[in-house]
């Protein structure tokens, strides 16, 4: 149920306002998605599809009004259907870079705050088929939520009236992310961290400008206070040029898909999570990238901000915002692939004992209450500690049909707060991992140069695995050299390749 205010208008959660002010020119707060088919799509028929399934949901013909201080969902008087539905083409070879070049426009364009804040636009003409772009503002809902909402328009088979639950064929019950086990934990004590409030503003600024006493806070307090005061003190990221002034610029890639089960078997053999495996390589695409342009990469550490589901994943369809983030760590300057990918795992492992997430989604909904002069330096203060957003969604591993036209690839992206600039995102499907990229142009002017590197990061890491095996007869020496003329660097210091840590699974 949605709350309900006067005059048929419905209060906006604070954490739903938190994700609507928080848009600036600079960095627009619209989760967008691409979904490739392998024929042509129908106008009418996606017409009639979005008005008989994504309008099932009735907030979407609801817009975002303000009065005073408080923000409402209001529902359009003049909705029109076809104002959010656009059918174009692409111009030229109208091949993958002409379709990057036009996702990347529609993400540097604002959604109208005068009608509800979503467009679809369809492209007829894509490698013989047809795509569908969404722009979606993320004060409707959370990118889990976003994505199942999409997948809803969906079907398993050709025939539309044998369509299957999707959540018995997606999501499955406390099993669908690699979050699961904080959730339990993060949910029972979530009122505490959205009890923090007022008390909480008090200190945010104290322990923000003073690193010594958010130590001495995070070492008497409790475990909530402790987390928060943990998150207050941490460094602001290093210069690269991942930071820096923002334009109103943004660019998309994405590499060609990897077979999913390939990345399950390598993380089995090297007892990991298939999520430390794709979080490792994307840290080495950002690492070739960064040293390429000229940064120094040596010993160099970077934070990304992980959006973390804090609801049961068979509610994810229910619109909303139901995150918390966490401040992950990617060893851009370990020059080793299986020691980034040991680092990366630590770092996973110690997220997920944390309340991190937890702490953040109140957070959040402080930001929602809080005053606008307060916001905007809440905000930047941790967009300064992290260089760039990941996310990684497991979806659907069967074909899907949309309009009776099978589901090629998928690929979405999450916006950036504050003063971050690049997203990376994962998304499973069908067999297969799709990695993008969306970088503000003035931070990642050629994002093909980081997309490309992810199926090379991924190379490396099988064939490094691959030689672990042939270490005894070739020496370690010679091992380490292959790799190095394979990665396109220097033999690691040490001269040795590394042994797998056969640790227990995150």
């Amino acid at each position: 149920m949605f709350e309900t205010a006067g005059g048929g208008r419905e209060a906006m959660s604070k954490v739903d306002t938190a994700w609507l002010r928080m848009e600036r020119p600079t960095n627009l707060m619209m989760i967008t998605g691409v979904l490739m088919f392998t024929g042509p799509l129908d106008p009418a028929a996606i017409k009639t599809l979005l008005g008989e399934r994504f309008l099932a949901f009735r907030r979407f013909r609801q817009k975002a009004t303000s009065a005073g201080t408080s923000t409402y969902w209001e529902t359009d008087a003049d909705f029109d259907l076809d104002w959010h539905l656009r059918v174009c083409a692409l111009p030229g070879a109208a091949d993958k870079r002409e379709l990057e070049i036009f996702v990347g426009e529609l993400a540097s364009t604002p959604l109208d705050h005068s009608k509800p804040l979503w467009q679809f636009h369809l492209v007829e003409n894509y490698r013989g088929g047809g795509v569908l772009v969404a722009r979606i503002h993320h004060c409707y809902a959370d990118g889990l939520a976003l994505v199942q909402v999409l997948l809803s328009l969906t079907d398993t088979s050709t025939n539309a009236s044998q369509k299957t639950e999707l959540a018995r064929t997606w999501l499955k019950r406390d099993g669908g992310s690699v979050w699961q086990r904080m959730l339990e934990p993060a949910q029972a004590g979530l009122g505490k961290a959205m009890k923090l409030g007022v008390k909480a503003w008090e200190t945010v600024g104290h322990l923000a400008s003073d690193p010594a006493a958010a130590a001495e806070f995070a070492r008497e307090g409790g475990e909530i206070t402790r987390e928060l005061a943990v998150a207050l003190s941490l460094a602001d990221d290093p210069a690269t040029h991942l930071k820096g002034p923002l334009g109103v610029v943004k660019r998309v890639a994405w590499a060609e898909p990897l077979p999913l089960e390939e990345v399950k078997t390598l993380g089995r053999t090297l007892g990991c999570t298939v999520n430390d495996v794709l979080l490792a390589c994307a840290s080495g695409a950002l690492r070739g990238y960064l040293r390429d342009i000229g940064d120094d990469v040596d010993g160099l550490t970077i934070r990304a901000t992980v959006p973390v589901n804090l609801r049961p994943l068979e509610h994810a369809k229910k619109l909303g915002n139901h995150f918390g983030l966490v401040f992950l760590e990617l060893p851009i300057g370990e020059a080793n692939p299986l020691r980034r990918l040991e680092r990366v795992a630590a770092g996973m492992r110690e997220l997920k004992r944390s309340r991190q997430a937890m702490v953040t989604l109140g957070l959040l909904a402080l930001v929602g209450m809080a005053p606008a002069a307060v916001q905007g330096p809440a905000l930047e203060l941790f967009s300064r500690k992290a260089s760039t957003v990941a996310t990684n969604v497991p979806g659907p591993q069967q074909p899907l049909f949309l309009a009776g036209v099978e589901v090629r690839e998928l690929m979405f992206w999450v916006p950036q707060t504050g003063s971050i600039g690049v997203g990376v995102s994962i998304l499973s499907y069908n067999g297969r991992v799709h990695f993008g990229i969306i970088g503000d142009a003035k931070r990642v002017r050629d994002p093909d140069a980081v997309a490309v590197r992810f199926g090379e990061e991924f190379e490396k890491l099988v064939l490094l695995t691959l030689m672990e095996d042939w270490d005894d007869d070739i020496g370690a020496g010679d091992a380490a050299a292959t790799l190095a003329r394979f990665a396109g660097e220097a033999v690691p210091r040490n001269g040795t390749s590394p042994r797998r840590q056969r640790s227990p699974r995150a």
